[in-house]
């Protein structure tokens, strides 16, 4: 029993990380963040929609509770990809090619903070967009033409995908 337990701990230990390889392994991808930042948006709908009352009964308070955890593991998952991306993907002559991506890395990890901090739908909006700039930039370096399409997510916001 001793073993099965070891090993179910390893292998749950293993679905739960978020880590991306440092051998570098060559596959990046920024829908990871994308799908993220469209998840902040949607809590802050859906928190939006809770009203501004404190809620008083447990059912509504469950939805709030879960609202906000979810937001929260979103906006950190949102932080680690575009951190993931900035660090171990984007090289000097990609930063050379678009001036804007530190500075745009910086204003969106400082987004997914504040979308941590708050529930302010304007403010996720502003991440979902700097994600999808920094995804277009991402598909520029690899010489793949991307497109804004209508995302498939109640949030009725575009999602940035390459042409291929």
């Amino acid at each position: 029993m001793y073993k099965v337990i070891s090993f179910l701990d390893r292998i749950m230990h293993f679905r739960t990380a978020y880590a991306h390889c440092d051998v570098p392994c060559g596959i990046y991808d920024p829908i990871t963040a994308q799908i993220a930042a469209h998840t902040v948006l949607r809590m802050d709908m859906l928190i939006k929609d809770l009203g501004q009352a404190p809620p008083t009964d447990a059912a509504t308070r469950n939805k709030m509770v879960r609202y906000v955890m979810t937001k929260e593991q979103h906006a950190e998952i949102c932080k680690h990809e575009v951190t993931v991306l900035w660090g171990d993907y984007f090289k000097p002559e990609h930063a050379k090619a678009n001036p804007e991506l530190h500075g745009l890395v910086f204003d969106t990890l400082k987004l997914a903070s504040k979308a941590k901090q708050g529930s302010d739908v304007a403010e996720a909006e502003a991440l979902l967009e700097n994600v999808e700039k920094i995804a277009e930039m991402f598909w520029k370096t690899k010489n793949i033409q991307s497109e804004r399409v209508k995302s498939p997510y109640p949030t009725e916001h575009t999602i940035v995908v390459p042409k291929l």
